[in-house]
């Protein structure tokens, strides 16, 4: 990724910074990045917090509010290690799904099978993937059927059109975002949680300020504890355990400027995408569900197992300055990585058999990067590396 903030953006930085007594923490510019930013997903309520991450941790920290006794979480394996460490530390169990390849999603009939193995499956934590649209109907369908919450994690996958033509983030109980650096638009480091449910609004408003009941949106909230606390200052009243995940009017005068160009960089992206796809060899696999795209990164998968050929590949990106991501997204399956395998519940016989797609994504693909200001001349001389591999 090439820096995705530009000197607009920074212009805009350097005007806070000349103001007379610049506010810096988090105020009015956050706000407004947050009301900006649910106008565009579609959503009433959005969080401006410091990461994705803390996004993921803040949606888990609700459940873990509804559920304090804890339970499952489906989980892909296929995913940032974040999504599945909050789920770690907030008490619950991820209960893995293969994924689909073409959506590079949990896999709606695995989904099927495993909701009917468990009777206390909480939610079902979903990754739209790279840009892809990783949410079906059927899924949807079968969360609303079992009363399970659905987290859609979209950090990597701003944009992306879903089910019921709405964009993905805007249909779940608790969607994710992030705005890293080589995200589709960037506020530094920093994140948002959303969603259209008002009591989780208020959750997340005050967990992600240590829990203060001066972040509630709410009067009547405020009020009844006043009352019940008169002891405290009313200040200083903490309802909740809470978190210090707050971002600040630096980062938000950034997005609100990137948003202005958002939709823009997206198309760019998607029809980068399809440019890279329509040049790979016949090794590639091309078949992703395509419908409503918002490209992360150029996903470079091969159709079969083939150690020699992906050495090769690796060697002649290597060789002409072209930087990858063996494995994908976070390291390739999550259930190989070591913190997962503390939990001593998946051998190594066990994920190739029951994770195959995952697996495969493992050892056999990669992600190169791309972003707004890529030029087709370079994705030409991509391409040409590429297919001078057999």
């Amino acid at each position: 990724m090439k820096n995705n903030i530009t000197r607009e953006d920074l212009n805009e930085v350097i005007k806070l910074l000349k103001s007379q007594d610049p506010k810096l923490t988090s105020g009015p510019n956050v706000v407004e990045f947050e009301k900006k930013w649910s106008e565009w997903l579609g959503v009433k309520y959005s969080v401006f917090v410091n990461s994705g991450s803390s996004s993921n941790l803040l949606a888990i920290a609700w459940l873990k509010k509804k559920y304090p006794h804890g339970g499952k979480i489906i989980v892909p394996p296929f995913t940032w290690s974040s999504d599945i460490s909050s789920v770690l530390w907030m008490g619950f169990d991820p209960e893995f799904v293969d994924i689909n390849i073409k959506t590079l999603a949990i896999d709606e009939d695995k989904l099927e099978e495993k909701i009917s193995m468990h009777e206390d499956i909480r939610a079902i934590f979903l990754t739209h993937a790279q840009g892809i649209n990783g949410l079906t109907e059927k899924i949807y369908n079968l969360c609303k059927k079992n009363k399970i919450l659905l987290i859609e994690d979209v950090c990597e996958s701003h944009g992306v059109n879903s089910i019921f033509e709405k964009k993905a983030g805007s249909i779940g109980d608790i969607s994710c975002f992030s705005f890293y650096y080589a995200h589709h638009m960037s506020t530094i480091e920093g994140g948002m949680v959303c969603t259209n449910d008002k009591e989780i609004y208020e959750f997340l408003i005050m967990s992600r300020a240590h829990g203060m009941l001066r972040e509630s949106q709410d009067l009547n909230i405020q009020n009844s504890y006043k009352e019940e606390y008169p002891d405290l200052n009313p200040l200083f009243i903490f309802p909740i355990k809470g978190f210090n995940l707050r971002n600040n009017e630096i980062g938000a005068i950034i997005g609100i400027n990137q948003l202005k160009r958002l939709d823009e960089m997206i198309k760019i992206r998607k029809d980068n995408f399809l440019y890279f796809l329509n040049g790979l060899p016949s090794w590639a696999f091309k078949d992703f569900n395509l419908k409503g795209q918002s490209n992360y990164a150029f996903n470079l998968i091969l159709k079969e197992k083939d150690d020699s050929l992906m050495n090769h590949l690796q060697e002649t990106l290597i060789r002409n300055g072209i930087e990858f991501r063996k494995g994908s997204a976070g390291g390739g399956n999550q259930i190989r990585q070591p913190y997962v395998r503390s939990l001593k519940k998946y051998s190594d016989d066990q994920i190739p058999i029951d994770f195959p797609i995952s697996d495969h994504i493992h050892f056999y693909s990669m992600y190169i990067g791309n972003y707004p200001s890529l030029d087709i001349k370079e994705i030409d001389f991509l391409l040409e590396k590429i297919n001078v591999i057999k």
